[in-house]
């Protein structure tokens, strides 16, 4: 297959997206609203969904949505969705949701018309909530547009609004202990923007969890730690895993 990339967007569909994220920011829900949240162990969380995409190598266009459902607590797969899709928009920092949300979305509704009853109750996302230049990355417009709590969850520092990858950051790294420890991500302004979170024992190097909507940070910490069997949070980790298999099978040719 050839290698397929697409072009940057023109500067006035860029101001059009900053525009967007900015109009959706004043949606976003910043607290716990569902009673599964304000339990200590999430006693009614029955559903979580996790979402990633996976790209053949060298392609920019084709790419394979995933949608996983896991129950909860013991984290067993109920429902998979694999989906091929083709990309219109190209991959620029800051814009990514403009990029994956509406495949997101699909594979959603997809879940709501086919089997209702398996919908999530909480999506993870591979990527940042808040903890973004405009406070408003990919959970966020995920969970705006799709209207469920959303938390989400890099594996990169994004270097944004003052937080940097500088010393002090490798030393409160180093300063996490165990799993479920963690640390502030605090914006130049003083706003607590996402934590770094051990996400347990066996891997010392963090993620990076933030608000996507509906859901307060506490809440999300505790909860993508309660979802972690290995360093990333097992709805994502299991989005992954599937997204990149369903690629090898379908197209042997190419590296993913």
């Amino acid at each position: 297959m050839m290698t397929q990339m697409l072009s940057p967007p023109p500067e006035e569909l860029v101001k059009q997206w900053e525009s967007e994220q900015k109009r959706l920011r004043q949606q976003v829900v910043e607290e716990d609203t569902e009673d599964w949240q304000r339990s200590p162990d999430f006693s009614g969380l029955e559903r979580i969904g996790g979402v990633d995409l996976s790209f053949i190598k060298g392609d920019e266009v084709n790419a394979c949505a995933q949608l996983v459902v896991l129950s909860y607590p013991d984290l067993k797969v109920l429902y998979e969705d694999s989906h091929m899709v083709t990309l219109t928009a190209p991959y620029v920092s800051g814009f990514l949701a403009f990029r994956e949300t509406p495949f997101f979305l699909e594979a959603l509704q997809r879940l709501k018309t086919s089997q209702p009853t398996l919908m999530p109750q909480v999506v993870f996302v591979d990527g940042n909530g808040l903890f973004h230049y405009r406070e408003f990355g990919l959970a966020c417009h995920l969970g705006v547009l799709s209207g469920l709590p959303c938390v989400g969850v890099a594996k990169n520092l994004l270097q944004v609004q003052g937080v940097l990858k500088d010393e002090d950051h490798q030393s409160q790294i180093a300063a996490l202990q165990k799993g479920g420890d963690s640390f502030p991500l605090t914006a130049a302004s003083g706003k607590v923007l996402g934590k770094a979170l051990r996400s347990c024992d066996k891997s010392s190097k963090p993620v990076y969890v933030s608000v996507g909507h509906k859901i307060s940070l506490g809440t999300a910490v505790r909860l993508t730690q309660s979802c972690c069997r290995y360093r990333v949070p097992e709805p994502i980790r299991q989005a992954d895993v599937r997204s990149r298999e369903y690629l090898r099978i379908h197209f042997p040719a190419t590296d993913t």
